[in-house]
């Protein structure tokens, strides 16, 4: 199985616990030679469907973290408060997990690579266990559900009333890249914070550029001579394959004391650091990654670049004989405008498009901080996670949808230690439905290359626990809701089966329809004509009248039934329907974009719509 992505493939399985009054759980693998502060309660491993698809495990069959993935994603969820936390003296400050009293257990689940079996035994374990919440930082190539493991896993896990949290992927902004697409699960993408590590790169005409990085030192003697990887390649080496930085192409006496341009891809930044030896590394984002920077533990000076600032450097070199720069010790910043968020590199793109569910709404449901996250780090690995880096730290810093995961999973905790009487999805529909659209310069998000964001990069926004707390109103599921749903896109009662474990089999209806699936977010990937699509809200707040604000989808309309919802106490559902219409032929072209509001002056519960009209079929109408 395909980990979520990162540069090294151990991944964890972590999951969140309340057992005592304010006192929760959570899990994640740390360092078992730390001295015991009773945060962690348990560490189990699972490697018997490893070991058998490979004979010899190359690893010892513990449940140690000698990666650091697993300490990291278990801090971010449940750690307790750290004084002086830093990285390399970068950031200092108290760190701590989204729910801090936590206590916490562990599942360890590949070594490196994931076997079904083993992912599946851990998801058994925490339901033994009798956990809360599920962090999973963890993900599979979208397939068929009955063939993904952590799919049936999550299934059997939310059936017993577990919040599972998940990410949603690495490969962003590559379109149709979501991971971890069942709709049983909270799957969570990456964005900015408003904390950065800036250093800048100076070159010998005076241009100056931006980047980021958590290099110790600056520039060894000033001005460096500069060049690029691919001319200072071994001669049997691509000049494509040198200028990545890949191992064994750079000639050592082509980059000895120099500065070396390497472009974004395939091995990790820190390792293109290395190859360019002690000289010093411009890492320059290839045109996909666009303006996503990240700050790396580098093992030399080295700045992370933009592919505009990146093509310039490249401009320079190309037009001087002798190119020179200089690489400045990083600083940080707080406060930084815009950030939480600009939706990071490593975020999802899109939906899947495997069927009518995946094309109908995941497009991710949040987004969380995953980008240049501060967080506890195993003493069995380097910070760069590369065998030949001997440093070792407390901390580190850590991008991706591993990191964002967390975040989600310790605020789903204190929703559950506040409002225990809510179910897994209403503390799902909480988080979504407050999110927010805006950064915090009031500005809308932006992607990783600076243009205006949507659904599709940060599903129902960037997550506002405070907000959360009191949603007003959510859209509750059911276990038999996600079997209907199954239903709904052709699974037949053999292809069920994968998803009971004991008990009367369900029984598929003679029709099923997605339209009233009510999911927070509204998708309608191919409008034909007029459809008309059903939700229903739960009130988990004070009696009060909400009414609704639609933002139409451009090219679309939108009507309400009704448009005011009255709830006289805790726990009264109400329904209602939107009817969307494409208002003429090629009125949308491709996706468009609007959002449904309800509020009762203080609460606002809102909900993304996506639409996208089909090619032919606008003078008709059906309803579905």
């Amino acid at each position: 199985m395909m980990m979520e992505q990162k540069s090294s493939p151990l991944q964890t399985l972590c999951n969140l616990q309340h057992r005592y009054p304010d006192t929760w759980w959570i899990a994640g693998v740390v360092n078992s030679s730390s001295p015991s502060n009773q945060k962690l309660i348990g560490a189990k491993y699972f490697n018997k469907g490893y070991a058998a698809a490979v004979g010899i495990l190359n690893t010892d069959a513990t449940a140690r973290d000698d990666d650091g993935h697993g300490t990291h994603t278990l801090s971010i969820a449940g750690g307790n408060f750290v004084k002086g936390a830093s990285v390399f003296g970068y950031g200092n400050g108290t760190s701590k997990g989204g729910s801090p009293r936590a206590r916490v257990a562990a599942y360890k689940v590949c070594w490196p690579d994931c076997s079904d079996a083993d992912v599946l035994a851990g998801f058994d374990a925490a339901i033994h266990d009798g956990v809360d919440v599920l962090s999973v930082s963890l993900g599979s190539v979208a397939g068929d559900y009955i063939h993904d493991a952590i799919a049936i896993g999550s299934f059997h896990t939310v059936k017993h009333g577990i919040v599972v949290v998940a990410s949603v992927g690495n490969a962003g902004p590559t379109e149709y890249s979501v991971s971890n697409v069942s709709p049983w699960l909270f799957t969570v993408g990456a964005s900015t914070m408003d904390r950065e590590f800036p250093t800048h790169v100076d070159l010998g005409n005076n241009q100056k550029f931006e980047g980021q990085s958590l290099s110790q030192d600056a520039s060894p003697s000033g001005m460096c001579p500069l060049v690029s990887g691919g001319n200072a390649k071994f001669n049997n080496t691509s000049v494509e394959r040198a200028q990545l930085c890949m191992p064994r192409t750079l000639d050592p006496k082509l980059v000895k004391g120099k500065t070396v341009v390497c472009l974004e891809d395939l091995n990790t930044r820190v390792d293109k650091g290395e190859q360019a030896l002690l000289g010093g590394a411009i890492l320059a984002n290839d045109q996909v990654s666009g303006d996503a920077l990240i700050a790396d533990a580098h093992l030399l000076p080295a700045a992370h670049i933009s592919y505009k600032d990146g093509l310039v450097v490249l401009a320079y070199i190309n037009s001087m004989k002798a190119p020179m720069a200089y690489i400045a010790r990083p600083a940080m910043q707080l406060g930084t405008k815009p950030a939480h968020p600009r939706c990071g590199l490593l975020l999802f793109q899109g939906t899947q498009l495997r069927d009518s569910w995946d094309s109908q709404a995941r497009h991710g449901d949040i987004t969380a901080p995953g980008v240049s996250v501060i967080a506890s780090y195993s003493g069995a690995s380097s910070p760069s996670g590369l065998p030949y880096n001997t440093r070792r730290v407390a901390l580190n810093t850590e991008s991706g949808t591993s990191m964002s995961c967390p975040h989600i999973s310790g605020i789903a905790g204190l929703l559950k230690t506040l409002h225990s009487d809510w179910s897994r999805s209403a503390i799902r529909s909480a988080i979504m439905t407050t999110a927010s659209t805006m950064n915090d310069a009031g500005g809308s998000i932006l992607d990783s290359s600076q243009q205006t964001a949507t659904p599709f990069s940060y599903g129902a926004g960037h997550v506002r626990p405070n907000s959360a707390q009191d949603p007003g109103l959510a859209y509750d599921l059911t276990t038999d809701d996600y079997l209907y749903f199954l239903c709904a896109i052709g699974y037949d009662d053999s292809k069920l089966r994968s998803f009971f474990d004991s008990g009367v089999p369900y029984k598929c209806p003679k029709s099923a329809t997605l339209n009233d699936f009510n999911y927070p977010s509204i998708m309608v990937p191919s409008l034909n004509g007029t459809i008309t699509i059903g939700r229903k809200l739960k009130n988990v707040g004070s009696p009060a009248t909400y009414k609704a604000k639609v933002d139409a989808p451009e090219g679309i309309s939108v009507s309400m039934e009704p448009e005011s919802l009255t709830f006289d106490s805790v726990g009264q559902e109400k329904s209602f329907k939107l009817t969307l219409k494409a208002m003429q032929a090629g009125a949308a072209k491709g996706y468009v974009f609007g959002e449904l509001n309800w509020s009762d002056g203080h609460h606002f519960v809102r909900s993304p719509i996506v639409v996208r009209a089909a090619p032919t079929g606008f003078l008709f109408s059906s309803k579905q």
